[in-house]
């Protein structure tokens, strides 16, 4: 058994919400933090069958992918559908938790899921995060001195490095220094040239945390004036972001990474439906799983071979292909998505084995007939 924060703690490290657009809502919606927790249901969507399933199964917690309240309410009333969906689970104690587009940026994240469905080696994301901004302390520090400044230092929010904290280098040299007059030097005597043997330790900090790293620096070490060097590193690319490009182990033509696909993914009335040549041939593809069309035009650029997303219009697809871009494959916006919630599940079971989990059995894809051919 663990705890409900222990649960929230686990899902925020794989989903930072960070990586969460600006106009997006994720994060506990409703529960107790403090309350125990033994099984957790994930779905993509938070619908009255989900939640009824969650209720039955006796499940303390719902993971869902969609956000039930994304825009502004000012009710939750019970007669009200979404309110009373929330009101069903604080009755019964189950919490609902929601990893939306944070999930969708995260390494490994919804895109991961798809593309590992579909046979893809990943080799990076459609839309890359920038590597937050990060500073490098670089500092000098007199022999026995170097333990007290690193526990100072992170005190102050230095050396955190991803999963790790606490992280640091150092490497033993010697220091010199001249005290001028007005000085008042706690090693050596002004006006003699003083040579110290040091540590240089390293350590990298958000650049949000300067002003309370240098208090504490200045605090902490025996120096009248440290010795220290900040530098920022280059906003480059990383595995953080929007949608996968990946690798076919095998070429396929479009006719057979469509078949793929549909034997792929959960079945559903929308199907999956490609354009483009069917006999083109396929090694490179990229995904994106949910409304992936606002990346037509980067995929187009970053000359992959096709592109599997959800929600394709009409016009759009007419247009691209129109401008010879990659062939197109269209699945249910359910379907893409919904390999993810094996891959929370996982994050889960790991980090917390103790706990019962389960995908949601329900299909929440809202088509339900489809005629023609």
């Amino acid at each position: 058994m663990a705890r409900l924060a222990e649960l929230i703690q686990t899902l925020e490290t794989a989903y930072p919400p960070r990586l969460a657009e600006s106009w997006d809502s994720v994060g506990l919606v409703c529960g107790d933090p403090g309350e125990d927790v033994r099984r957790v249901l994930f779905a993509v969507d938070v619908t009255e069958e989900v939640v009824e399933e969650a209720v039955s199964w006796g499940a303390q917690a719902l993971v869902a992918h969609h956000p039930l309240l994304l825009r502004g309410v000012d009710s939750v009333a019970a007669d009200r559908p979404k309110g009373a969906l929330i009101h069903r689970l604080v009755r019964v104690g189950c919490a609902l938790f929601t990893a939306h587009t944070n999930a969708d940026s995260a390494d490994p994240g919804v895109s991961d899921a798809l593309a590992a469905a579909l046979g893809l080696t990943v080799i990076g994301p459609i839309d890359p995060k920038p590597v937050p901004a990060v500073d490098k302390w670089s500092i000098q520090v007199p022999g026995g001195h170097a333990e007290a400044v690193l526990a100072a230092l992170f005190a102050a929010g230095a050396g955190g490095s991803g999963a790790y904290e606490e992280v640091a280098w150092r490497v033993a040299g010697t220091g010199q220094f001249r005290p001028r007059g007005g000085a008042n030097p706690a090693i050596g005597t002004v006006g003699e040239l003083t040579r110290v043997s040091e540590d240089r330790i390293e350590v990298v900090a958000a650049p949000r945390d300067r002003g309370a790293i240098l208090a504490a620096l200045r605090a902490a070490h025996p120096y009248e004036e440290p010795a220290y060097h900040v530098t920022e590193r280059a906003q480059l690319p990383g595995n953080l972001g929007l949608g996968r490009v990946g690798i076919l182990a095998e070429p396929l033509t479009l006719r057979e990474f469509t078949a793929r696909a549909a034997a792929a993914l959960p079945e559903t009335t929308w199907g999956v439906r490609s354009a483009g040549d069917p006999g083109r041939v396929l090694r490179r593809v990229a995904v994106c799983g949910g409304a992936g069309d606002s990346l037509l035009d980067t995929v187009t650029r970053l000359g992959v071979d096709a592109y599997l997303t959800a929600d394709l219009r009409h016009h759009p697809v007419d247009e691209h292909l129109r401008r010879s871009g990659p062939a197109l494959i269209d699945a249910a916006h359910w379907a893409t998505e919904f390999p993810w919630c094996a891959q929370a599940a996982d994050v889960v079971r790991v980090g917390l084995p103790e706990l019962e989990t389960r995908v949601s059995r329900v299909r929440t894809d809202p088509w339900t007939v489809g005629c023609g051919g």
